[in-house]
Parts: structure tokens; C-alpha cells; sequence
């Protein structure tokens, strides 16, 4: 590095002083932000809870099953009270008692626990029936990304119920970055919910699906357009889809605005639809047309 030392500790200075705009982002002056890294430790704990033995050598002999599980839940209790309180600081008064509420909200968290597992299993066996490649339940857990995307999703959306700041975000930003599956943690998913394949889905925050809802990949359920206030600020109003109960949606339709799609309903693939359709539709595209061309005509 060739910057003479003088000028080297004036831009460290520069850019160790908090400005102004630093400010403006980061209330209460925060001393520490929520961690990244804790967050990924929250998720594999949640994981090796709900999935005993699956991704935790230590849980697969049964004598030891309870013991272990009990550990990682109060490794999870630890680390979770922790995070929620440095999240709460971004939305609350420092003088607010954010250790007690933070204590609250993990606990109601912990007891959520067995819900959500109970929810994931039937997301597993979604994905095993309708898939005829899978072989067992255990190939679900091991190898498909919806799984992990649910995951976060579940952990998420309990955490954005209980009005938990930024934490159900990073969660779900997490797994898109991994899976490329986009679920908003605000949306609401009912029970055996399968995404085939999954890359390029997304779920935007005021959806609303049903249970035993399969969706293809490059699927969008989408906002229309937004409202937006006298400053022209984007209002938080339900903009996404309602879907019922068992539909299909296949590859790369775009679904958009707050429409509702009829219980037993089958969309097709590369279908743009703005408007609601009745229980047990069809909405198909129009068959490709084959015109055959001889020595390079047409092209």
C-alpha cells in the first residue's frame, strides 16, 4: 500500500466517525447490530430440532434423542433472546424494556416449536407425493431446497407474527440467496405446500395460499401496482394474491394484484393473469402453432 501514513489515518478517521446519515439509519445508537451469523446458527438449531438425526450425528441414537434436543433448544433460547433484543432496538424507545419483552417473545417462540415442525412434515410429504422421482421422505429433507426454504420461511413468518424488526427478513433473504426461492416472511402458507424444482419463485408479503398448494419454478405472485401515500411513499395495503386450496400453478406463470384463485384450480404454464378466477378452473395458454419451413424459409 503506497497512501502515506498521514493520509491513511485520515481516511480511517474519516471513516470511523459516525455521519449524519449513519445516524438517521441506526436509532437508539445502537451499540451492536443483530448477527448474520447467529441468525444461520438459529436456523440450523431450529433444524436439527425439527429433523433429529438428519444433519446432527449426535441425535441419531434414541437413548440420547431427548437429551440432545434439549440442549439445542436451550441453545436456541440463548441465542434467539439475544438477537430478538438487538432487533427490537431498531423500532422501540431505548427506554423501553426490550430485555423483557425480547425474554417474552423468545419463549412464545419456543413453544411454537412443535406447530411448526408439525407444519414442515406435511410440507415434506407435499413434496413426496407430488413428485415420482422422490424415493423416500428422507430424500426430501436431505436434498430439496424447498425444504431449507421452508425452513427459514416457518422460523420467519412466526417471528414476523410476533412483530419482531429485520430478524424474519435476513431469515428469508438467507434462503433465497441459497435456494433462489423469494418468500416474503409476512406471507401466510397453509399446510402441505410444494414448490417443484423452485428457482426463481416468488412470494410476495400479503399472499395468501391455501393448503396443499403446488407451485412450479419461475412462478411470481405478485403485486399489480402500489398505492402510495402524499410523500409518494409505497403503502403497506394488501397487493398480492389469495390462492385456495389445492391448486397447481405451473412453470414460469406471473400471477398479480390482490385476486383471488377458486379452490381445485389448475394455472398453466406462462400464464399472465390479473384477474380472479371460480373454484376448479382451467387457465391454459393457446397451443403453439408448428409451421414447418423448407430449405431456410421463415427464419
Amino acid at each position: 500500500m503506497n497512501i502515506p501514513e498521514d493520509s491513511f489515518q485520515k481516511i480511517i478517521k474519516q471513516l470511523s466517525d459516525i455521519s449524519v446519515e449513519e445516524k438517521n439509519v441506526i436509532p437508539c445508537d445502537i451499540k451492536q447490530l443483530p448477527s448474520v451469523d447467529s441468525l444461520r446458527k438459529i436456523v440450523a438449531l431450529v433444524r436439527d430440532i425439527v429433523f433429529p438425526a438428519y444433519f446432527d450425528d449426535k441425535q441419531g441414537d434414541p437413548l440420547f434423542r431427548q437429551y440432545h434436543i434439549g440442549v439445542n433448544v436451550e441453545r436456541l433460547s440463548i441465542l434467539l433472546n439475544e438477537q430478538i433484543a438487538m432487533a427490537l432496538r431498531f423500532e422501540r424507545d431505548c427506554d423501553d424494556d426490550i430485555l423483557g419483552l425480547a425474554h417474552d417473545i423468545m419463549e412464545s417462540f419456543i413453544e411454537s416449536l412443535p406447530e411448526i415442525k408439525r407444519l414442515l412434515f406435511t410440507d415434506v410429504k407435499a413434496i413426496y407425493d407430488n413428485d415420482p422421482a422422490v424415493r423416500n421422505y428422507s430424500e426430501v429433507i436431505f436434498c430439496y431446497p424447498v425444504v431449507q426454504t421452508m425452513l427459514h420461511y416457518r422460523v420467519a413468518h412466526e417471528l414476523h407474527k410476533m412483530n419482531v424488526p429485520i430478524l424474519p427478513r435476513i431469515l428469508t433473504e438467507l434462503a433465497h440467496s441459497a435456494t433462489g426461492i423469494d418468500i416474503h416472511p409476512g406471507a401466510q402458507i397453509g399446510e402441505y405446500f410444494s414448490i417443484d424444482h423452485g428457482t426463481g419463485v416468488v412470494i410476495g408479503e400479503t399472499c395468501i395460499i391455501g393448503h396443499h398448494v403446488t407451485i412450479y419454478q419461475g412462478v411470481t405472485l405478485g403485486a399489480k401496482n402500489f398505492q402510495v401515500d402524499d410523500n409518494g411513499r409505497p403503502v403497506n395495503v394488501p397487493r398480492h394474491p389469495i390462492i385456495g386450496n389445492h391448486v397447481t400453478i405451473y412453470a414460469n406463470s406471473t400471477i398479480l394484484g390482490r385476486i383471488t384463485i377458486g379452490d381445485n384450480t389448475v394455472i398453466g404454464g406462462n400464464i399472465w393473469l390479473t384477474h380472479s378466477v371460480p373454484p376448479g378452473s382451467r387457465i391454459l395458454q393457446s397451443k403453439a402453432l408448428d409451421v414447418s419451413f423448407s430449405g431456410g424459409l421463415g427464419i
